[in-house]
């Protein structure tokens, strides 16, 4: 869980896995540096970032990619776990134009980047079978091999600094997203000869 949300600059850091603790870890020594050493060094606390580059244990890429699978007819089913978190999913193209921003200012400070707009992955879900023609519910199973140990239930970024200090919104709405990664993993999974690892191995979502 988290102290607050949207989560700003300001927000305590609560990481739920070794992957969040590590992010702290880094978030932490960059302001050490900067504070200690007088460098120019920048921390963004950028939410969920997702591209046809994603890799396959995310979980949109898995189910861009599970969708692509059912479509061409390599799958019949996708499963995971809860359905009802939500996220902050932006574009990674919009974020790393953030990332120039930050590292372009005359003085280094941290951001928060997002979109201010948190989605289910249910309604992931239902838009990614919806860019591939299916019924997300003929195909998905909800599995609680799936589900996480510790979750938190809703992320949301306050990326108000960053509009502000950067004058940075995000360009790509999260339809044009996910519009996006699925006609990228139907041309990638259609091309022949092509083969792509399996992308439902993974023990999250």
């Amino acid at each position: 869980m988290t102290a607050e949300s949207p989560q700003s600059e300001l927000t305590p850091f609560h990481p739920r896995s070794p992957y969040g603790v590590a992010k702290a870890y880094g978030h932490f020594l960059t302001q050490n540096y900067r504070e200690s050493y007088g460098m120019f060094a920048v921390s963004g606390i950028l939410f969920n970032h997702e591209s046809p580059r994603r890799g396959p244990e995310f979980v949109t890429r898995k189910v861009s990619l599970g969708a692509a699978r059912i479509k061409l007819g390599l799958e019949r089913q996708l499963r995971l776990g809860n359905l009802s978190v939500r996220r902050d999913w932006g574009f990674a193209g919009d974020y790393v134009h953030a990332m120039h921003l930050m590292l372009t200012r005359d003085e280094p400070e941290d951001f928060v980047v997002g979109t201010g707009v948190t989605r289910s992955v249910a309604e992931l879900v239902e838009l990614a079978f919806s860019v591939a023609g299916l019924n997300w519910r003929e195909h998905v199973i909800t599995d609680a091999a799936f589900v996480r140990p510790a979750e938190v239930n809703q992320l949301c970024a306050n990326p108000t600094k960053a509009a502000e200090q950067l004058g940075w919104t995000p360009k790509t709405s999260f339809e044009e997203l996910i519009q996006l990664m699925v006609d990228s993993d139907l041309e990638l999974l259609a091309t022949p000869g092509n083969s792509y690892p399996h992308a439902f191995s993974s023990d999250a979502w």
